[in-house]
């Protein structure tokens, strides 16, 4: 065949030497076949199904509250590290914050995000996207204060208490921090204070009365 030869290398593929162009194109269409070269390279044939799995989207937003620089004595020197805090949300009242270690940043916001989808709480969202009424949320050392706003006023809060306010899906809300300005404890706190919320049909449900009760 025009002295061309027929490689088969160690790995089970076929290469040609010399070959003709028509042996080219049928070395390549034996390739593109199924189970062939081309299609084990993608992870086709036997080997199908061992790559990485898809990420799936859960409907979570995240978002990195603070990433801090931690120094650790130990022996024979210092060691450094990172603490990641995230908060994630759905935008539809399911809200969490997490914190995480790690010796690089990463790897802490990783570490962080499933601590924090671990932890996640759901709270309460009223007409015009605010809260039923106002409610004060206490971790640690900071306090929160929260009230609720008219249409239009949009979030009013600084801090990890916005960031929140925001991945928990509201927009019209007010938020003071009273007192720490640890950003970890701010945005536990404010979470405390979300979880005290009652509808008005939850508070009508435990005093065994209509709900239509409380709006004569």
């Amino acid at each position: 065949m025009g002295g061309a030869s027929v490689l088969a290398t160690s790995s089970g593929r076929v290469g040609t030497q010399g070959a003709t162009p028509g042996l080219r194109l049928a070395t390549r269409a034996m390739a593109d076949a199924p189970g062939g070269d081309k299609d084990k390279r993608k992870g086709g044939g036997r080997g199908k199904g061992r790559g990485r799995p898809e990420k799936e989207d859960d409907g979570f937003k995240e978002r990195v509250v603070e990433i801090k620089r931690v120094a650790k004595a130990v022996k024979g020197g210092t060691k450094i590290s990172f603490r990641a805090v995230v908060a994630v949300g759905d935008g539809k009242g399911t809200i969490g914050v997490g914190s995480a270690k790690s010796a690089e940043v990463v790897n802490a916001v990783k570490k962080a995000v499933i601590v924090a989808k671990k932890e996640t709480s759901k709270v309460p969202i009223s007409k015009g996207n605010t809260i039923p009424h106002r409610v004060q949320g206490v971790a640690g050392g900071a306090t929160v204060m929260l009230r609720p706003a008219s249409e239009g006023t949009g979030i009013i809060a600084g801090g990890s208490v916005r960031n929140i306010l925001e991945l928990a899906g509201y927009e019209n809300m007010l938020g003071k921090q009273l007192g720490s300005n640890n950003k970890l404890n701010n945005a536990r706190a404010a979470i405390a204070g979300l979880q005290q919320l009652r509808t008005v049909r939850e508070v009508a449900k435990q005093r065994g009365l209509p709900a239509e009760h409380f709006f004569k």
